[in-house]
């Protein structure tokens, strides 16, 4: 499965689009993890506990996105991009999406 964050593929051509797709993730971190990460934050810097559940979730909802196009049919992804927000104060929601399309090579 091609993922790109353009309109086009250098050396293909869409074929079909076949609608939307999307992934989503919501996460978060244990009580330790939240623990840990006060602390960090108190004394500034990276917060490597949260990065990681960052990192983690996006590759997820990469996964979940691609898992989507797939059952539709498609061979790749265009204009793939990020979302993210909050729900309540300890969770995080990251959203993959992009148009699932068909697309040959030139």
């Amino acid at each position: 499965m091609l993922v790109v964050t353009t309109e086009n593929i250098s050396g293909y051509r869409i074929d079909r689009v076949l609608g939307h797709a999307f992934g989503v993730v919501v996460r978060s971190r244990g009580l330790g993890g939240n623990i840990t990460a006060s602390i960090r934050s108190v004394f500034g810097g990276e917060i490597k506990e949260y990065t990681e559940m960052i990192e983690d979730a996006r590759k997820t909802a990469i996964d979940r996105m691609t898992q989507n196009a797939h059952a539709m049919g498609a061979n790749a992804i265009v204009m793939m991009r990020f979302d993210s927000g909050e729900i309540g104060q300890t969770m995080s929601e990251i959203v993959a999406y992009g148009t699932a399309v068909f697309v040959e090579k030139v």
